[in-house]
């Protein structure tokens, strides 16, 4: 098969949302119908002890929430999906917003009940900065919800996008009848017993009475009304704005029960785009280029715990990926050999030989790859626009066992390493400060500490109030600030001069006194 058709094949796509929307639950039921999986597990049942399949880390199982992205690919109609789950927690949003920047679109999955949550929104931000499409699919219809044109106004509100329903819910909670489909004029009904998926059936004219003896004449005569508004109200569906980022389609149904993720998923393959370009700090690059390209956007260690081995996930951009093949890494300058690719199901993995544009490979990895790394076939050039944010709660951690300071030296690294948060090393007493975007985040890294390395640490409250990289045109002025300032410099894992500052006020007033000193608010900064 050629270049471009295995381009054409691919939807690489993430799925993003709050907490408990069931973004984990709709994951699983798009593999069940990609034959991914079998069975779906259930996160917080105490009853079924598979636990979802996406959450697969230990502390995942425990707090039945997802905190790191899960890679996963399937095959569905004669499309190679890759789908990546976020994490929901706002204290991993790190994670998600690197996890955007590898995929092509974005299904935001949203409860009936709560509607637009403040995280979506912070997500939304990210997708509007990347002009990434976003398809909708609120969920939870089998509960009592709001009603659903004031959740498509608030939507639009509070996300800022324009919506157009793809399909519309007949009722919710205890009397809903189904969803009609206004993109396919099917009616699917709902059966909250079965787990089957039954093909929709076929209704072109809502007027035609076979929808009364459905859904009931009460029900029906609703629905006709919600379609003529509908209608009314939001224009014509058309996909080109829908893959500039200007509309979100949105579609209704029921994860759990396995209702409406059917019809999500054959229009998804139908309108979502293949691989797209992206850009380097060169030129931008096609996906039908014929040289290999692409680049790192997560890194983790210990998928297997039996094995200390460190995977670093990469998107493939251009050309072909070939297992075996010696590739240029941008930023060390140097060739590197990857004799070891894997493709991903959630921790099940299977060795790929070739990947093409869209798709995510894990190479095994002993350190040289960190996140942004760049990977050619010779041209000198980095893929651009990987977030990096300054933390926002410091801590400093204390060793508990002095026996084990090299086990915490190397978790601390490879924990840094994944992007889990980031370190600052004092200059002056080589005290380390962890700096994370939220508090769940130190309860992750003390439980993989502890279970992945065997080191027990404590963390103790800082009173910093931002993380500021520091660089002048002056290297005098630089070292008479950092010799004044001493007690507040420190450096990061890439050896990086940071200060820390105490309180917004005193920042201003340092910068105010050195006015040839900048202060950046994120690592990667032009001087």
């Amino acid at each position: 098969m050629s270049l471009e058709q295995e381009i054409s094949k691919r939807r690489t796509f993430g799925i993003i949302s709050h907490p408990d929307a069931g973004k984990t639950t709709l994951t699983e039921k798009l593999l069940l119908f990609g034959g991914a999986i079998q069975k779906a597990g259930a996160v917080k049942s105490s009853k079924i002890k598979d636990h979802a399949r996406s959450d697969w880390m230990e502390i995942e199982k425990q707090r039945g929430i997802s905190v790191a992205t899960s890679v996963m690919g399937f095959h569905y109609k004669d499309v190679k999906v890759n789908l990546l789950d976020t994490p929901g927690h706002q204290d991993f949003a790190e994670d998600t917003y690197r996890t955007l920047t590898a995929v092509d679109s974005v299904i935001m999955v949203i409860d009936c009940v709560k509607g637009v949550e403040t995280q979506t929104e912070k997500l939304m931000e990210v997708c509007r900065m990347r002009s990434t499409p976003v398809l909708c699919f609120i969920n939870k219809l089998d509960r009592e919800g709001r009603d659903p044109f004031d959740l498509l106004d608030e939507i639009e509100e509070k996300l800022t996008i324009n919506v157009r329903p793809l399909s519309w819910p007949i009722s919710m909670g205890k009397t809903f009848k189904g969803v009609y489909s206004l993109y396919e004029k099917k009616l699917q009904l709902f059966t909250p017993s079965k787990t089957t998926v039954e093909e929709g059936i076929e209704i072109a004219d809502i007027h035609s009475p076979e929808l009364d003896q459905l859904v009931g004449e009460n029900y029906a005569q609703q629905l006709r009304a919600d379609v003529e508004l509908i209608e009314g109200v939001y224009p014509e569906f058309e996909v080109t704005d829908y893959l500039a980022g200007k509309v979100a389609p949105v579609f209704f149904g029921s994860a759990v029960n396995n209702f409406g993720v059917k019809e999500l998923l054959d229009t998804f393959i139908r309108i979502a785009p293949p691989p797209i370009p992206r850009a380097t700090t060169v030129r931008e690059v096609k996906p039908s280029e014929e040289k290999f390209s692409g680049f790192v956007f997560k890194i983790h260690a210990n998928m297997d715990p039996k094995h200390r081995n460190r995977i670093a996930f990469i998107r493939v951009c251009s050309g072909e990926f070939e297992r075996g093949n010696n590739y240029y890494h941008v930023r060390q300058q140097k060739s590197l050999r990857f004799s070891n690719a894997t493709a991903f199901m959630a921790q099940d993995r299977e060795t790929v030989d070739e990947a093409w544009p869209g798709d995510i490979v894990g190479l095994y990895d002993t350190g040289n790859l960190k996140i942004g790394d760049t990977l050619t076939e010779g041209e000198k050039m980095i893929y651009t626009g990987i977030p990096s944010f300054s933390p926002e709660i410091f801590k400093e951690v204390v060793n508990k066992d002095a026996m084990k300071t090299k086990q915490l030296e190397k978790g601390l690294q490879q924990l840094m390493e994944e992007g889990v948060a980031q370190l600052f090393t004092y200059e002056l007493g080589k005290r380390k400060v962890v700096g994370t975007v939220g508090a769940l985040q130190f309860e992750v890294i003390q439980f993989r500490l502890k279970n992945e390395y065997g080191a027990t640490v404590e963390f103790l409250p800082q009173n910093i109030f931002k993380a500021c990289w520091i660089s002048s045109t002056d290297e005098k002025k630089l070292h008479e600030f950092i010799a004044s300032k001493q007690r507040h410099i420190a450096r990061d894992k890439e050896d990086k001069l940071v200060f820390m500052a105490e309180s917004k006020a005193w920042l201003q007033m340092v910068q105010d006194n050195f006015p040839e000193i900048k202060f950046h608010f994120t690592s990667e900064f032009k001087d």
